[in-house]
This record gives structure tokens, sequence and C-alpha cells, in this order.
């Protein structure tokens, strides 16, 4: 299918009127786009107890170094965070190990987007909603997820979308290879008491393979309204609605002959193409978050939202429809003492809960129109999780957090489609989930972290009823111990920042993603793995302190290592235990630099590599290492108000032919999808800022 170009035209038209309409604007030109990771129990007291050693990786960009119609590239300068894509609109996000659970999208990780979770009951989340006008930092939490979020073995993430304090407005188009075209434009205003944040993006692409076309559209809206001194309210809504093309996993041999190709037919399945494969997707979500500061040292806050997804899945073997209603609440409790000799306590306790009530529907698919229906369920499902934490400061010196959550999480199936239906409850155990830390600060930014946590994450509906259509009542929620030493350094002058981590991970009864000939997903649980990891970030701030050429810029750069192998694991009277963990690299290495000259031009180049990676048990059959290397060339231009930002940029310029996204344990070897070869992009950028006499 051919994506009409004169969609780009009416929405450029748009984003012109909605620049000289506004006099305001926040994801702009010059915005600081922060990707950080972060302990989460740690992190929510790092402002009050600023020894606190936590693993922080702050990617500064005046002028964002990357091509911002994808998240990819941000995310995967994480060390031990790894996002792939499919195909064009098709994200899978690992974060140490946890795609075994992922054959698409995300889950086993929190998503969290201004306090409003984006991940519904059932434990899945469309991270590819989410646009570079959606947010202005992310924080991620790798490894287990805190109890303060219920349960969870994958880790967290969460965005902020806070309207500026200056009236704003910015627009930006961008053009590039597989006639990619994106519109981007956003805005803040308003007044010291209320303040508003308008966000808009279009990216559309024929993609690099066969059957690869992608649109979406994405729009956002977030409030900060002052009620009193003490009290406020942050409303929300997010929506996208988008399109995108499945190619299909190749073979060796298929891919090896032309890795642009899509899936073809094989046996009594149509190819990608006769099946009209893709995915047609609407995501709304809506919510408020109330805070109160009743008194000194004591707060609330509490969030409410509704959320709804409507998703067609046009697959090679069926066609499949689902709606996905979901709502629920959060609210936590805060208090803090101050004491004369600098030490402070800390005390929260808070609950949350989430109910879904899905429909499912399976069809036949004839050329990408639903025929016959196959199933029909609906899947009730809910999940809440009372938690509490305790946090120590001693001089500024020692800290210490301890938290307990209690989880529970309920799924009910009634399969409409059986005479009479069928009904078939799950529950899981109860489970009280703890998790400790201590960390000691001394003078120089010097600082060490110990951190232990357990962790439990039961089944999501997509794994209890996958695409085989078969309700999975064998699974078992999986459950592990972490263990954590963290260190942070400025070893010599304070433009340096080193940041590291050693971890374990074990993990029991590991739930772990299996395909079909026909390319359905399911699930079987591992009796267990221990994950062993090192994660290394640095960074070096440059500021030429005498007139030049150049005038500043930042080198940034991490590693990590992750030896992840199965402990005990025998399926059908084959063992794989020793094997290593399909689909994570042993090592990944990112690289950064910018620098910005005197007269207003800039320069960034960033590096990342990944080592080979298993893709089945067995570990009888791998994708070769690759290097990527990207650049970005700016010029800027500042008009009274105005800040013009015209850029030009190329990814992939060793033009590597490598396959991101793999299909883990797929049958017949259909492991690849390959991923863009050499491709450019052009760009401007522009943005008016309100000064505050104006």
């Amino acid at each position: 299918m051919k994506l009409k170009i004169y969609r780009i035209k009416a929405l450029a038209g748009f984003a012109i009127l909605t620049f000289s309409g506004a006099l305001n604007a926040q994801v702009s030109v010059g915005d600081t786009v922060k990707v950080v990771t972060e302990d989460t129990a740690f992190a929510r007291k790092q402002k009050k107890y600023e020894g606190a050693a936590i693993p922080v990786i702050k990617l500064r960009e005046r002028y964002p170094a990357f091509n911002k119609t994808a998240l990819t590239p941000f995310l995967n300068s994480v060390p031990g965070v790894r996002m792939e894509e499919r195909s064009p609109g098709s994200y899978r996000l690992n974060i140490r190990g946890s795609s075994l659970r992922s054959p698409f999208g995300v889950r086993n990780v929190k998503i969290f987007w201004n306090d409003l979770p984006l991940t519904d009951p059932g434990g899945n989340t469309y991270f590819n909603q989410i646009a570079a006008t959606n947010f202005t930092s992310m924080a991620v939490e790798k490894s287990t997820t805190s109890p303060l979020y219920g349960s969870g073995t994958g880790g967290q993430v969460r965005m902020d979308n806070t309207p500026s304090q200056r009236d704003e407005v910015s627009v930006e188009l961008m053009g590039g290879s597989y006639q990619a075209a994106s519109v981007m434009a956003a805005a803040s205003f308003g007044n010291t008491a209320t303040r508003h944040k308008l966000g808009y993006a279009h990216h559309q692409s024929e993609g690099y393979r066969e059957q690869s076309a992608m649109r979406r559209d994405n729009l956002s809206w977030t409030s900060l309204i002052k009620l009193t001194d003490k009290q406020s309210l942050a409303p929300g809504i997010l929506f996208t609605d988008m399109y995108y093309q499945t190619p299909g996993a190749l073979t060796l041999a298929e891919y090896e002959a032309d890795p642009a190709a899509s899936r073809p037919a094989a046996g009594i399945f149509p190819s990608a193409v006769d099946a009209k494969a893709a995915i047609f997707q609407r995501n709304l979500t809506a919510g408020i978050v109330y805070t109160n500061r009743f008194l000194p040292g004591f707060s609330n806050k509490t969030t409410l939202y509704g959320s709804y997804n409507r998703i067609e899945n046009s697959a090679i073997r069926n066609y499949e429809m689902r709606n996905e209603p979901h709502y629920g609440g959060r609210t936590v409790f805060e208090w803090e003492k101050r004491f004369e000799n600098s030490n402070r306590v800390g005390w929260l306790a808070g609950s949350e809960i989430q109910t879904g009530k899905f429909n499912i529907k399976v069809f036949g698919n004839k050329a990408g129109v639903p025929d016959t229906v196959q199933t029909n369920d609906n899947v009730n499902t809910t999940t809440y999780n009372v938690f509490s934490e305790l946090s120590f400061s001693l001089r500024d010196s020692w800290y210490a957090t301890a938290s307990l959550s209690y989880n529970k999480t309920g799924v009910a199936f009634k399969r409409l489609s059986d005479d009479p239906p069928q009904g078939q409850p799950f529950s899981f155990s109860n489970e009280l989930v703890p998790r400790m830390g201590v960390s000691k600060r001394w003078n120089g930014g010097y600082s060490l972290s110990a951190l232990v946590s357990k962790s439990f994450s039961p089944p999501t509906v997509a794994e209890l009823l996958p695409s085989t259509g078969i309700i999975n009542t064998a699974l078992q929620a999986e459950k592990g111990w972490n263990y954590e030493l963290l260190g942070k350094l400025s070893p010599l002058w304070e433009r340096w920042n080193v940041e590291a981590s050693v971890f374990h991970f074990s993990l029991k009864d590991a739930l772990v993603q299996r395909r079909d000939e026909a390319g359905a997903d399911y699930f079987v649980n591992a009796g267990g793995t221990s994950q062993n990891g090192m994660e290394i970030s640095a960074s070096y701030n440059y500021v030429n302190r005498r007139p030049g050429f150049w005038e500043d810029g930042k080198l940034s750069g991490s590693y990590a290592y992750s030896h992840f192998k199965y402990v005990d694991f025998v399926k059908d009277a084959t063992d794989f235990s020793g094997k290593r963990l399909p689909g994570v690299p042993r090592g990944t290495f990112f690289l950064s630099g910018d620098a910005y000259f005197s007269n207003q031009t800039y320069l960034v180049l960033s590096y990342y590599s990944a080592s080979s990676v298993f893709l089945n048990d067995a570990n009888s059959a791998a994708a070769k290492p690759y290097h990527i290397l990207s650049a970005k060339l700016g010029y800027t231009l500042g008009i009274k108000r105005f800040k013009l930002n015209l850029y030009g940029g190329a990814d992939n310029l060793f033009n590597e032919n490598y396959s991101l996204g793999n299909d883990i344990n797929a049958a017949v070897g259909r492991y690849y999808n390959a991923a863009p070869l050499r491709n450019y992009y052009i760009g401007l950028a522009v943005e008016f800022k309100k000064h505050s006499g104006d």
C-alpha cells in the first residue's frame, strides 16, 4: 500500500497554523531531552537525599542527536536497555533479558506517562504510541520493578511531560529515505497559576522492506493547575492513531538472498503481502493527578485514569480484533521529618488498583478481511498492590530505604464462541515483595550503594491467551531475587561523571516465548535463569573558557556485559540447562560525541555495537554482531525571539546488513527481520519563545 503524500501537506498546514496561532511550545529546538536510568526506591528521594548513589545516565541534547521519529537510539544509549524494531512501528523493549517474554510490544515493563499508567492490568504496553513530543524527560529503572509500582521483573519507564513555565511554540518538518515524512508541533502557554502543553506528531514511511509501510498520528495535552498554594491538579490526555504493515520474519536463506523481502508463502500459509499483514491501532489514555500538601512534610498524590485500546491485526494465520478498556487509580501518602543534625526520616504508604474488561475475537483472514469467527473471548483482569516504604538519612552521608508491597492478580476468561460458553478463572498467589537498599556518600561526589530485592511477575493476558488462540492454564508466575552493587565516581574534575553497577538476578519459572510454523507465539516456563551482569556509563562535558572556534561539547559512552544463562530448563525431553538466554547480546557498546562551534554549526556523531545474539534456546542459531554509525550536522540562527535549526543526518553509515528485532525460538528458522541500510534525513525546526516581559 502506498501512503498518499497529501497527508503530509495537510499536516504541514496544520503545524503552520499552530505556530501562528499560539505563542508557546515545549518540545523545541533547544529542549533538553534526558534519558535517565535510576533506582526508583532511591530516586524519588534523590533531591532530598543528594548523596544517594543512583545509577543515573543523562543524555543532554540542545539539538537532539538522533532521528526523533524513533525512540530506539534514545533508549539504546542506556547500558542494560535494548530497544528493537521488528518493522517500522513495532517496538520491543528488553531490559536485562526481559525480551524472553516479548515477541513484540512491551511486556513485564511498567510504563507511566505523567503518572498515568500506559501498562494495562493485563501486563501489556503499546509503547509505539509514544512520540518525541510526548515527553521532556524519561526515567528507566532496570531489573526488578520497585515494590511501589506492583509486580514485575523487567523494569519500569516513567515519562514526564510537564508544561514549560515559559510561553513557547515550535514546529519541525523532516523528510528522509524510504519516503519518510514527519511533522512535529508543540506549544506551552498559560499564566502563573495554570500552564498547558499541547503536542502533535505525524510520521509516515514506505519502509525499508516490502510490506512495511507505516503511519502514525499522535496528540497529547497536559496541564498543571494550581488550585491553592498547597493543592494542584495535573490532567492529561494521550491519543494515537496508527497503522503499520508487518512483513514477517525470514529464514537465513531468504534473509541472505533479499533482506528487504517480506515473508513468502509457505505450505498452507499465505505470504505477508497476500495476507495484507498489518496492524491498525488506536490508543486513548486520559486521567488526572491531584496533589495536596496538607502540612509541612506531609502530602498526598492521587491519580485516576481511564484508557481504551482498539487493535486489529491482520496476520498470516488469522485476523484478530481486540477491544481493551481499562481504568484504575493510585494514591500515595508521604511524610518526612528533618532534624537539626542533618538527619532525616521519611515514610510513605499507598495503594494502586487497575481493572480491565477486554474482548478478543479471532477470525479467519481472507486477504486482509476478517472471515469466519474462530474464537470470541471476554477477559476480565484485576491487579492491585498495597505498599509502604521507610527511608533514613544520617548526616547526609548514610542513606537507607526499606519497602514492602502486597500484590494480587486475577484473570477470568469466558469463551463466548463455545456452546455453552466456558469460563476459566485464574488467580496467582498473593505475594509479599520486599526491597532494601543502603548507600554511603563521601565528599567529592563518591558514593556506593547496595540493593537487595525480590520480584514477582504473573503471566500477562497475551501470554495466557497467545496468538495460537489456546488458553494456557499451565503457566506459572515467575519469581526471583536481585542483588546489586552500584557506584558513582567523579575521579578527576566536575566535568567527569562515571557510574557502574554489577548485579546477580536469579529467576525461577522464567517465562519463555516460542513460535509455531505460522508465526503464532506461545509461552512456557523455564526452570530458572541466572543473570549476571556489569554496566558502566561515563560522560565528559567540555567547555572552552577561552574564545575559539570550538565552544563546547559532550562525550558520553556506555557498556553492558550480560552473562545470562538457563540454570535448569528441560522441555520435551530436551535439556537447555547451561545454554545462554536467546535475544540478549553478551556485550553492547554506545559512544556519542557532540561539538558546538562559534559559527552556529554543530556536529553530532554516535556509534552503537552489539555482539552476536543467539536466536533459540538450543543456541544453534545466531544473528551476527553489528556496528552502527550515525551523524548529524546542523546550523542554528537566532533572530530576536525566534530560533531556526536546519539539519541533516545519516544513520547506518557503514551500510550494515543486520537483523534487529529477531523472532526468538521461531519454527523452521524464521528468525530474521532486516533493519534499514544506510539512510538519510533533513529537517527544519522553528522555535519562538515569549520573553517574561512580553
